[in-house]
């Protein structure tokens, strides 16, 4: 933008226009008081008359044109001042340029923002002040300003006077001023607080808010260059998986502010042991991630652990608090014999750290890859048999429980089944320890207990009273809505009597948390459900416990039965089941009856209760009307009298 220019003479009046203003003077005279011609002595009284009239008019018409005059000073004025506002005053500098970059002229905001007066700048090349590192960005907008002849911007930053850098937003244009040469037209914003905010922003981004050390992003960014750097340098890296051990226990005692501080401290006494070039990264919690560069070979990267867990298990004093904690480390190496991407890198460090965890802590373990192969292969089983509850390739059979003595079936119990469409039907020893510590055993589980309700429906429209009883694996009896669940899928089957459903809980699952079995199974006794302790014996039985589980029903495990013939300390085991079931009002039943002599052996022992091979092998449904309807104890059992 150029000054105004400077404002050019007032044309004189035309004849009309001083027509005009001679009668307004001469009415102005006329109306003046005591208007009078003055006597002059060489001339007529007429003609001296006449010439003070003419003076007369010609004053008034003279002060007329002053006030005119003065009007138009006071209006350019005034349009100097809006043009100072406008222009000298703005938000933002506006420079004009020659077609060499020479600036010629510049508002009172652009030598503001570069910090020299406006006659400092003039004459100056606007290049100059820009930084090295974006000349060439400077160069490129003047070229193809020049050359397409388009409007261009650029982000820029400067060097002000006394050595102040100034990030603006330019926009440049071409024109040509008032002779009609080409000059440059550029408009400079100040974004110095936009860049500011943005640099915060990035900061928030890519380090943790508590540490400031890289966080997952980062982290991720600098391990992809690293596996660059290692693959065409032939130098191995490390990625270290680090999990403190103790720090939950602190940080529950104390108080989140001490668990924050200390875990400062302690990143900060991690990092200071690793090299130049070397990550340390935070993932969230008391995790964090380092990346060990340039190894030379794995060997090498020992010293680097040993250090990093005597400084993770350095003694801090925290709030007057001298704290401690150790960690727990898992390794990885990069390349490997298949390649391998940065997530899986991570993942494989991860399972080592675990390793490290559950074999003392404070230690450091290396990934092995063959319990990886492991590992992928019962993940893809775990998805296989997801996929096989969605595809209804789960079956359920049924094994009868019968009493020994008067042949009358107690009830069944559903035992769960894969049919598998190459393998054929497998047995739940097959696929279900895949799934033990999976969420997929919870799922299955329920499906199981719908299953069960809708046959026991199903039986029942064919006349058959049937029992069932179900296992419930821990994680589903640990689940805190458990009862909840329970007693709204019995209300979407309310035709079938609660009673006919007994839940079998592992010995070992129900210890894991007496209280809370104890607290489950009196409230499904609530509604009806009853409980049997399943494989009695195989954990750590005790009268405490008997006393504290209301169960129904205690289960001998198959391993005791299957060898009390010949094994004097399994028939002993059996006694003394069989004394605490009675002792305790309990029911006991015996599993894997599997010949005559067993069922023999365990009425004389005064179990009457049994189920196994000897009586009947696991069935479809379908087949379960017919087996009970054609069903009779062995002659030898039915009338037997318990020995003495």
């Amino acid at each position: 933008m150029s000054k105004p220019k400077k404002t050019a003479a007032a044309p004189k009046p035309s004849a009309d226009e001083r027509q005009a203003l001679r009668q307004r003077a001469e009415a102005q005279l006329a109306n003046q008081p005591g208007h009078q011609a003055t006597g002059v002595a060489a001339l007529s009284p007429q003609a001296t008359q006449h010439l003070l009239h003419e003076l007369q008019v010609h004053q008034i018409e003279l002060e007329m044109q002053n006030d005119a005059l003065r009007q138009s000073s006071e209006e350019l004025e005034r349009a100097r001042a809006r043009y100072f506002d406008l222009y000298d005053l703005a938000p933002v500098g506006y420079l004009t340029l020659s077609a060499q970059g020479v600036i010629l002229e510049a508002n009172l905001t652009a030598a503001i923002l570069l910090g020299v007066t406006r006659n400092a700048l003039t004459g100056r090349a606007l290049h100059s002040f820009v930084t090295p590192q974006d000349q060439d960005n400077f160069y490129l907008l003047c070229t193809q300003l020049n050359e397409s002849g388009m409007p261009q911007s650029r982000e820029l930053k400067l060097v002000c006077h006394g050595g102040r850098l100034l990030w603006v937003h330019l926009m440049a244009t071409a024109a040509v001023d008032y002779n009609n040469t080409p000059v440059l037209r550029m408009v400079l914003s100040d974004i110095n607080t936009l860049k500011s905010f943005e640099r915060q922003l990035d900061h928030l981004a890519h380090y943790d808010a508590l540490t400031n050390l890289p966080n997952r992003l980062l982290k991720a960014d600098r391990l992809q260059q690293a596996m660059v750097q290692a693959r065409r340098s032939a130098n191995p890296l490390a990625v270290v998986y680090i999990d403190l051990d103790g720090f939950k226990t602190i940080n529950d005692s104390y108080g989140h502010d001490v668990g924050d501080q200390l875990l400062v401290a302690v990143a900060n006494q991690m990092q200071q042991v690793l090299r130049e070039g070397d990550t340390l990264a935070r993932l969230g919690g008391d995790e964090f991630v380092a990346v060990l560069i340039n190894l030379g070979s794995v060997a090498a990267c020992v010293p680097l652990l040993e250090r990093l867990l005597a400084a993770a298990a350095q003694p801090l004093r925290v709030k007057g608090k001298l704290l401690q904690v150790s960690a727990s480390l898992g390794v990885t190496f990069y390349p490997q014999a298949q390649e391998i991407e940065g997530d899986q890198l991570l993942r494989q460090a991860d399972q080592a750290m675990y390793q490290a965890k559950q074999t003392g802590k404070n230690k450091y373990q290396i990934f092995d890859a063959a319990q990886d192969h492991t590992l992928r292969e019962l993940h893809q089983e775990q998805q296989r048999l997801s996929q096989a509850l969605q595809a209804h390739e789960l079956v359920l059979h049924y094994q009868p429980k019968v009493n020994l003595r008067n042949g009358q079936v107690m009830g069944v119990e559903a035992l769960i089944r894969w049919q598998h469409p190459d393998r054929g039907l497998l047995s739940p020893d097959e696929f279900l320890p895949a799934i033990e510590e999976h969420p997929l055993i919870i799922a299955i589980g329920e499906w199981v207990m719908e299953e069960v309700l809708l046959q026991i429906k199903a039986w029942q429209a064919q006349g058959l009273d049937m029992a069932v009883s179900v296992n419930v694996s821990a994680q589903q009896l640990q689940q805190p809505d458990f009862v909840a669940r329970l007693r709204e899928l019995l209300a979407r089957h309310c035709t079938v009597s609660p009673s006919h459903l007994m839940l079998e809980i592992l010995e070992t699952s129900a210890l894991q948390d007496v209280a809370y079995v104890s607290q489950v199974i009196e409230d499904c006794r609530q509604f009806g459900v009853l409980f049997a302790l399943d494989d009695f014996g195989t954990g750590y039985s005790s009268l405490t416990y008997l006393r504290r589980l209301r169960v129904t029903l205690l289960k001998i495990d198959q391993s005791f039965v299957h060898d009390m013939l010949d094994n004097p300390g399994d028939l002993s085991i059996l006694k003394g089941v069989i004394g605490l079931a009675q002792a305790f009002g309990c029911d006991v039943i015996a599993e894997g009856v599997e010949t005559q002599a067993h069922g023999t052996r365990l009425l004389q022992l005064g179990c009457d209760l049994a189920q196994g091979s000897a009586i009947a092998r696991p069935m479809a449904a379908q087949e379960l009307p017919k087996w009970v309807a054609t069903w009779k104890t062995n002659p030898v059992w039915g009338p037997f009298l318990m020995d003495e």
